[in-house]
């Protein structure tokens, strides 16, 4: 537990030492440009550091421990594709409209503190995020050989990186082409409406599922493995519910645009399509089963202020 807690500990370290330093460098040149992009840079330090730390007193050196070289690698692969996808984002975009207030962009005054909480709450989604992966590579446990469950969990995390691929790409294709039919139904984002956000979630899942066989006290009584939870939890929490980002921000008043341009067709395609899990035959779910299981909450309807042509989002029907 020791050297599992310097792991641990180090890697909070170099999280808090990253997004304080882009916090500062951020404001003083009141930017945000970079802000994604040390996210991205944290996860990849945090995942060479616990490769590096977690062989010292291990049973086997990491080179040797195909258990925790997989680990390194998905995440590592997960993680680059991320850094990679929101660097290019970032230069398409030429900044990220999140900031403007805070940095006082609009002629407003800029609120330092406000921007400070953006950089921290990274942080906590950074290390949080990273959690099974450091338990994994922190590990004391020899287990070199690969079980049916390891084997399982890793092809569906692989899985759900490849979604979060696939809808970023697929997505931006769409851009570049035009925004051809007023919102994106183009591969995955054809059974699902936000594919890219459940990619993202269950990858987390299912490494926290994996790391369990890394545990040394059998999973369920080791209370550090469960402190791994809270990487899908966490997640959840910021997609799921958490503005200016995830589906608070692509939801609810933001389809306005939809529905002002496309109300009739973006109505039967809401109607039609999952919130996040890919799926065909979503309209045939019960709605009880929509607005719990599925996470399809009233709160991301659009509601006019005044009375219009629409009059709901096609869930109620």
């Amino acid at each position: 537990m020791s050297g599992q807690g310097f792991v641990y500990g180090i890697a909070a370290a170099i999280t808090c030492v990253i997004q304080l330093t882009g916090y500062a460098v951020a404001y003083s040149l009141k930017t945000e440009t970079f802000y994604d992009i040390l996210g991205g840079v944290n996860y990849l330090a945090l995942a060479l550091w616990s490769a590096i730390a977690g062989s010292i007193d291990a049973p086997l050196n990491w080179v040797d421990d195909p258990r925790k070289i997989l680990v390194t690698i998905l995440f590592m692969c997960s993680r680059g594709w991320l850094l990679i996808f929101l660097a290019w984002r970032a230069h398409e975009r030429k900044g990220d409209s999140r900031f403007d207030e805070v940095l006082g962009k609009g002629g407003g005054q800029p609120q330092p503190f406000r921007f400070f909480v953006f950089w921290m709450a990274q942080a906590f989604w950074v290390f949080l995020i990273s959690l099974p992966m450091l338990f994994v590579n922190s590990s004391q446990v020899n287990k070199p050989g690969f079980s049916a469950y390891d084997i399982a969990f890793a092809i569906l995390f692989c899985a759900g990186v490849l979604i979060e691929i696939l809808a970023d790409i697929q997505k931006a294709l769409w851009v570049k082409r035009g925004r051809k039919g007023d919102f994106c139904t183009d591969g995955v984002w054809a059974v699902s409406r936000h594919p890219n956000y459940f990619g993202e979630i269950f990858q987390w899942w299912c490494l926290f599922a994996f790391s369990y066989s890394s545990s040394s006290n059998n999973g369920y009584a080791d209370p550090l493995w469960w402190v791994g939870i809270l990487s899908p939890l966490f997640t959840m929490q910021i997609l799921l519910t958490m503005e200016p980002t995830g589906l608070c921000n692509a939801e609810g008043k933001n389809l306005k645009r939809y529905y002002d341009k496309c109300p009739e067709r973006y109505s039967k395609y809401r109607e039609n399509t999952s919130i996040l899990i890919p799926m065909i035959g979503y309209k045939y779910v019960p709605m009880f089963l929509k607005r719990t299981i599925f996470f399809d909450f009233e709160k991301y309807e659009y509601k006019p202020k005044s009375d219009g042509s629409v009059k709901n989002d096609g869930l109620e029907s």
